[in-house]
């Protein structure tokens, strides 16, 4: 993997890891103003998708030891 495969990786962890953050926030505004509960279960499943997405991407850049 050259450099700047390396780098557009780290990138794209960066920005999803920001995206995570971004639907974290909004889930806590939303559950503090009392919003619909349908609304906030599905910022919730987006925002696992995304956690999950962040958590394969880190897994390629630090891979698994036991693996």
């Amino acid at each position: 993997e050259g450099r700047r495969d390396r780098a557009a990786h780290r990138r794209e962890v960066a920005r999803h890891g920001q995206e995570h953050a971004d639907f974290d926030a909004a889930v806590g505004a939303m559950e503090a103003t009392g919003c619909d509960r349908l609304r906030v279960q599905r910022m919730k499943k987006k925002r696992l998708a995304i956690k999950d997405r962040l958590q394969d991407l880190e897994d390629q850049i630090i891979p698994d030891i036991s693996a």
